[in-house]
């Protein structure tokens, strides 16, 4: 495919796009390689279509007039982008698996995400992202749900469980899930394993 063409796909597809939407080479793999994309992302956002986060990482700019300026993707929206340009999982820990959750208002200092890849640290515009590398056991053949409750535990610790947090976690999560989670988080720390029984109803 021609590079006129291939600019032209990334273009359209973008446009469809909500705003917001973050962007990486890897996301139109079905259209053409890494380089090629790369390259059109920032043809684009040379045009003024797409704005730069980091490199490689873009967003569908979207212009708040209250507060005359243009509003960033979510940090989380920004984690996943580059999990899936770098094809690894990744699932949030510490006090952004707790704020993900709903189980704490305090917005992460750092945003954290244990990985299967490699230990990465990211800064933009007065935010950090960082991912540092877990056993797979942590976040492989796990819905991302059933992970995020994990590192959520985790960051509460052992010690600090009550039985509110538990109602709460709880409240978060649909039977659906209850039912995935009790079977898929059997590989999960002993200790962590009893509190999801406990937030399953088991």
């Amino acid at each position: 495919m021609k590079r006129p063409q291939i600019l032209n796909q990334i273009r359209e597809y973008i446009i469809s796009s909500e705003n917001n939407t973050v962007f990486v080479p890897n996301d139109f793999s079905q259209i053409t390689d890494n380089k090629s994309a790369g390259i059109a992302l920032m043809r684009l956002e040379t045009e003024g279509l797409i704005k730069r986060i980091l490199r490689g990482v873009y967003y569908k700019a979207y212009y708040n007039a209250f507060l005359d300026e243009y509003v960033l993707p979510e940090p989380n929206k920004v984690a996943e982008a580059i999990a899936r340009n770098y094809r690894w999982t990744i699932t949030p820990c510490g006090d952004t698996a707790l704020n993900l959750l709903g189980l704490s208002t305090q917005v992460p200092a750092i945003w954290l995400y244990v990985s299967d890849g490699k230990y990465k640290e990211y800064c933009y515009d007065n935010v950090v992202i960082r991912i540092k590398k877990t056993t797979n056991k942590e976040i492989s053949m796990m819905s991302y749900k059933t992970a995020l409750v994990i590192q959520a535990i985790k960051a509460v610790g052992k010690e600090n469980i009550d039985s509110a947090f538990i109602i709460k976690l709880s409240n978060q999560l649909t039977d659906d899930e209850k039912d995935k989670m009790y079977e898929e988080a059997k590989t999960a720390t002993s200790w962590v394993y009893q509190y999801i029984n406990t937030v399953c109803g088991r």
